[in-house]
């Protein structure tokens, strides 16, 4: 019997997500467009858009590019959703820069732990 993944939840999101990008012929940037905006129409919370922040950056997606995109989808959406979106994209940037500092921290130690046992 197979055993049971640790994070089935976080799992079935990613294969959810892969498969769509495999059967999407959208560029990087519209796609990443099209989320982000259907986050927003949803309102949804700030980890939705923590899972897409590496994506946009590679994608070179700018903050301009995102505030262009609120603009265009406000009266469409509303603006007590825009506003909601604008924090919660906050929020996930605060969590990724705190998630990326700890990473960089965790290296840091760790090369410094090599040294000394070097």
């Amino acid at each position: 019997m197979a055993t049971a993944p640790e994070t089935p939840v976080l799992d079935t999101i990613a294969a959810m997500t892969i498969d769509s990008i495999e059967h999407c012929h959208m560029d990087e940037r519209t796609l990443i467009l099209s989320r982000v905006a259907a986050l927003v129409a949803m309102d949804a919370p700030a980890v939705s858009y923590l899972a897409h922040i590496n994506p946009a950056v590679r994608a070179e997606f700018t903050v301009e590019q995102l505030q262009d995109l609120l603009v265009a989808i406000a009266p469409v959406v509303g603006t007590a959703r825009v506003m909601s979106a604008a924090g919660h994209i906050a929020q996930a940037f605060g969590v990724a820069l705190a998630l990326a500092d700890s990473e960089a921290e965790a290296i840091a130690q760790a090369e410094a732990d090599r040294r000394t046992t070097s």
